[in-house]
């Protein structure tokens, strides 16, 4: 019976293990990856275990997944630019082409040494972003090998780093926020020198004489559709349905660690911010030709951002402000410069 009870205890920890951290494909850098720009400043190394970025003055580089993936969970390890990173930037994110392209984005500040990294995170749909939240990690992210994860499903995305949720951006069409779904995405990596803003807005440009700049990567999983295999969208991987599924979701446990994340670490989030919303607002209604009174809402903001009574309360409240104003300043056929 004991011994039973232990083999029986083996195998569930086993099955969570996989549905937490497996996938059904183990990728080779030199397989999957094209080097696409930045010439020898990007390497394939390490029988094609490893891969790094690099960026001096002249150039920063990059590459690109050979195949497209439409719905699954990615997965790779990064070592991000260490000392002083401030100016660059070390983008990893999935990506369409085109102007109504969609992407989902982990991209790494960098910053001052001894000062934390900013991960930023974002959300395009046919074309639109503006959907940012952004983080301080708990952790050095220059020591050791982090991994970094997107679950992207028709229902939702899910941002997760060593695999604790720290986003969810849920699919709200039903509202009229479009969602990435239709297009098959490839996944990019580039570093890149973008002291113009990335570092304290622009305040602390990069320090050429701390280059090259790198970062390194390893640990490439994926459980994803591949659009050349022809799956759609149920993709082929090594969990049944409903692993896939509980995997692929968040249980109590990931809800109250992203609640943890949001709470101590989030630094921003466009949904908390109200000057934006309505600075955006006034300048769609001051755009408006017609001398009909409309207000260009941002559903993004008001309907899939609400997770409050108190947060609708606030947007309803100054969303009618704003409304009366637009009405009054056209009735007499002038719309002033507003600074909010």
């Amino acid at each position: 019976m004991g011994q039973s009870s232990s083999i029986t205890t083996i195998v569930v920890v086993a099955v969570l293990l996989v549905m937490m951290f497996g996938s059904a494909y183990s990728g080779n850098f030199f397989d999957e990856f094209d080097l696409t720009w930045g010439d020898h400043r990007g390497k394939i190394f390490n029988g094609g275990n490893m891969l790094s970025l690099s960026l001096d003055r002249v150039s920063g580089s990059g590459f690109k997944s050979k195949k497209e993936y439409l719905f699954g969970r990615i997965d790779m390890q990064l070592k991000l630019v260490a000392g002083n990173s401030a100016g660059t930037v070390t983008a990893y994110y999935l990506s369409s082409q085109g102007a109504t392209h969609d992407e989902i984005d982990f991209e790494f500040l960098g910053n001052e040494t001894g000062k934390p990294y900013v991960l930023h995170t974002n959300v395009f749909a046919q074309g639109k972003g503006n959907r940012e939240q952004q983080f301080y990690l708990w952790f050095d992210p220059t020591k050791n090998f982090h991994t970094y994860s997107i679950v992207w499903r028709p229902q939702h995305i899910i941002f997760l780093v060593d695999n604790l949720p720290i986003r969810v951006f849920n699919n709200a069409e039903k509202l009229g926020v479009p969602f990435p779904k239709n297009q098959p995405l490839r996944i990019y990596s580039s570093l890149w020198n973008a002291d113009d803003w990335a570092t304290r807005g622009g305040l602390v440009k990069t320090d050429w004489s701390k280059a090259p700049f790198t970062a390194y990567y390893r640990g490439f999983n994926t459980a994803a559709c591949t659009v050349s295999s022809g799956c759609d969208p149920k993709f082929k991987t090594s969990l049944s349905d409903s692993e896939l599924q509980t995997a692929n979701e968040l249980n109590a446990y990931g809800r109250r660690r992203l609640r943890w994340v949001q709470k101590y670490f989030m630094i921003y989030n466009y949904c908390s911010d109200l000057k934006r919303f309505l600075e955006d607002s006034l300048l769609s209604a001051r755009g408006q030709e017609s001398n009909e009174t409309t207000l260009n809402i941002p559903y993004d903001f008001v309907l899939a951002c609400c997770s409050s009574l108190s947060q609708m309360f606030k947007i309803c409240f100054f969303s009618v402000i704003l409304l009366l104003y637009i009405t009054f300043s056209r009735s007499i056929k002038l719309l002033p410069a507003f600074k909010i």
